[in-house]
């Protein structure tokens, strides 16, 4: 018995859409960010902001990123400074901005913030 195309092509679709589903910033990410970092990234008296600039309280100031320049590129998490800060990659700089830190984010909010970086970091 031959399946008919249209049933193929709606099992393809369905299973594609099942497959993945974009991270949101409001929903994923902005909870993320701040029970991890707005404590310290809020002006005008957050030790971070105070460093580097950087505010997280907002999509728009996080994405501003630092008086050293922006923090996220988006569609690259590789080269992205916020991500290399979350991965541990960051180097010297990583000792140099968070030397104090007492809170340790989970690899599931770090990939999170990755997926969200390399789809392009959408205020959505």
């Amino acid at each position: 018995m031959r399946q008919s195309p249209v049933i193929i092509l709606s099992t393809v679709t369905v299973l594609s859409s099942c497959a993945y589903q974009q991270v949101s910033y409001k929903d994923d990410v902005s909870p993320i960010i701040s029970t991890n970092c707005s404590e310290c990234h809020t002006a005008p008296y957050g030790s971070g902001y105070q460093k580097t600039g950087l505010e997280m309280n907002s999509y728009h100031a996080l994405m501003k990123g630092t008086i050293y320049g922006p923090v996220i590129i988006a569609g690259d998490s590789r080269r992205s400074i916020l991500n290399k800060l979350l991965e541990g990659r960051a180097g010297n700089l990583q000792n140099i901005l968070h030397e104090n830190d007492k809170k340790n984010i989970t690899e599931k909010d770090v990939k999170t913030i990755r997926d969200w970086v390399d789809d392009g970091a959408l205020n959505n």
